[in-house]
C-alpha cells in the first residue's frame, strides 16, 4: 500500500465497492427472489431425492375431499345449534356453616382468680374463640347434563348428584336458571334422572336418543359440556375410538364404581363434562360422556345412551330403576380357561362356586326356579352368543324384571333350551 498513488488508492477503493455490490446482489436474489432456471431445476431435483413425497405435499385436495370436509363442519355446525340450548350446567349447592371468631380473657373471666387476684394485677391474655354465626349457601360441584323429553326430564351422571343433602340447579344457555329434583339413581351404571321443578306447561329442547347398539369405531362424534365447570357449553370433535370397554371409575362419593360397555372416544372429555351428551352426526344422543383417562391424551369414555332408554321405561313403569338376575356366579370362558378345565368350547360362561364356596346357583333365585345347576356353560341368552365382549351381564342388563328368556345351556355333553323368568334384585331399593 506504501508504493499505490493517492489515485491508485482511489481506483483500488471504487474496484473492490463495485465487486461486492454485484456479488451482494447475486445472493440476495437466490434467497429472496426466484432462482434462475437452472438453479431451480437442481433444486428441485436435490428436494426429490431427498423428500420422495414432496410432489404428493404441492397437489391440491381432490374436490371430493374438499367437499366431505366442508359438508361435515358445516353439519357440526348446525347441529351444535339445534342442541346448545339442551345441554346444561348442573349445579350442586350446600348449607355450610358460617363462624366468626372473638377474643376472651380466660383469667378475667374465671371466678376462682377473679376473687384471688385484683383484676388490675390478673394477666391480660386474649385467646381467640369461635361461634357459629348462621349459615350461608355454596357451591359444592358443577357437571353437565342434557334434556331428553320436552317436559323437562335431564339425563347426567349419578356421581354428579348422589349427595343427598345438596340442593341441584339447572343452568341454561341462555342464562336461566332451574331448579331440580333427582328423580332416580341407576344402582349399577353411573347414571341419573332428573327433572327440573318448573310449570308442567313449559317445553323445553331436548335431545333425540340414538340406538347406541348400532353405533361403530371410526364413526364421527360430538361431545358438548361444561369444561372444567367453567366453560359452558363446550363443543369438541372426535371419532369413537373403541367399543365394550371397561374401568374402575374413581372420584365419586360413593368410590370406586366398575363401569363396562362403555363408548371410547377421542372428543375431549374434561372435568366437568361429565354428564354430558356424545352425538352423532344426526344431532342425536348415543352416549353419556363419564369419565377420562388419567395419565392419558384423548381417552374419554361414554354410557351407551340405551342404558337411559332403559332407566327411562323403569320409571314410567316402576317408580324406581331396576335391574334383573339370574342368581349364578360364573366364570367367563377363555381359551386359557377351557384348556385349564378340558372344556368342549371356548365360549359361553361356566356356573362356578364363589371364592368363599358360594354355591353357583343362589337358592330362590330364576336360575334355581328353572332347574340350572352347577356346572353348566350357558352358551347364548336368546339366540345371542355368549363371549369375552358380549357378556351375559351386559345382556342381562337390558332386560325387564318379570321378562321371561331362553337359555342355551350345555350340561354334560347335551344342550338343553331352558327358560328362565327374570326377576328384580332383592338388593334393588
Amino acid at each position: 500500500m506504501e508504493n499505490l498513488t493517492k489515485t491508485q488508492f482511489v481506483l483500488l477503493v471504487i474496484l473492490v465497492s463495485f465487486v461486492t455490490a454485484l456479488f451482494t446482489g447475486i445472493v440476495t436474489a437466490t434467497l429472496v427472489n426466484q432462482a434462475p432456471p437452472l438453479m431451480t431445476q437442481t433444486i428441485s431435483k436435490v428436494i426429490e431425492k431427498v423428500n420422495p413425497l414432496s410432489q404428493f405435499s404441492e397437489q391440491p385436495r381432490p374436490p371430493a375431499a374438499q367437499q366431505i370436509l366442508v359438508g361435515q363442519e358445516e353439519l357440526t355446525i348446525k347441529i351444535v345449534e339445534n342442541v346448545s340450548s339442551a345441554v346444561v350446567s348442573i349445579i350442586a349447592v350446600k348449607d355450610f356453616p358460617v363462624f366468626e371468631q372473638y377474643f376472651t380473657n380466660p383469667f378475667g373471666q374465671d371466678e376462682f382468680f377473679r376473687r384471688l387476684i385484683p383484676p388490675e394485677f390478673l394477666p391480660n391474655f386474649q385467646i381467640p374463640q369461635y361461634r357459629q354465626k348462621g349459615t350461608e349457601e355454596r357451591q359444592v360441584s358443577s357437571g353437565s347434563g342434557f334434556f331428553i323429553s320436552e317436559d323437562g326430564l335431564i339425563a347426567t351422571n349419578r356421581h354428579m348428584v348422589e349427595d343427598k343433602e345438596a340442593e341441584y340447579w339447572i343452568l341454561l344457555n341462555d342464562g336461566g336458571k332451574l331448579k331440580a329434583k333427582v328423580m332416580a339413581l341407576d344402582p349399577l351404571q353411573d347414571i341419573a334422572i332428573l327433572k327440573i321443578e318448573s310449570a308442567i306447561s313449559e317445553k323445553h329442547n331436548f335431545i333425540p336418543l340414538a340406538d347406541s347398539d348400532k353405533i361403530k369405531v371410526g364413526q364421527t362424534v360430538i361431545a358438548i359440556g361444561n369444561a372444567l365447570g367453567e366453560f359452558q357449553n363446550t363443543v369438541s370433535v372426535g371419532v369413537i375410538s373403541g367399543l365394550h370397554r371397561s374401568i374402575i371409575a374413581s372420584g365419586a362419593l360413593s368410590g370406586e364404581t366398575a363401569l363396562s360397555e362403555l363408548i371410547q372416544t377421542d372428543a375431549a372429555i374434561n372435568p366437568g363434562n361429565s354428564g354430558g351428551p356424545l352425538l352423532d352426526l344426526g344431532g342425536r344422543a348415543i352416549g353419556i360422556n363419564t369419565a377420562l383417562a388419567s395419565g392419558a391424551e384423548n381417552i374419554g369414555f361414554a354410557l351407551p345412551i340405551n342404558i337411559v332408554k332403559k332407566d327411562i321405561a323403569d320409571i314410567k313403569e316402576f317408580g324406581k330403576i331396576q335391574y334383573v338376575y339370574l342368581g349364578i356366579r360364573y366364570a367367563i370362558i377363555s381359551a386359557q380357561l377351557k384348556e385349564e378345565k378340558k372344556l368342549p368350547v371356548d365360549y359361553g360362561v361356566l356356573l362356578v362356586k364363589g371364592p368363599n364356596a358360594e354355591p353357583a346357583v343362589m337358592a330362590n333365585g330364576p336360575a334355581q326356579k328353572a332347574g340350572i345347576k352347577e356346572g353348566d356353560i350357558i352358551l347364548e341368552l336368546e339366540g345371542e352368543k355368549i363371549t369375552q365382549t358380549n357378556t351375559l351381564a351386559s345382556i342381562i342388563n337390558s332386560r325387564r324384571a318379570g321378562e321371561k328368556i331362553s337359555l342355551k345351556i350345555l350340561r354334560e355333553g347335551k344342550t338343553l333350551d331352558i327358560l328362565v323368568t327374570l326377576e328384580s334384585r332383592p338388593e334393588n331399593p
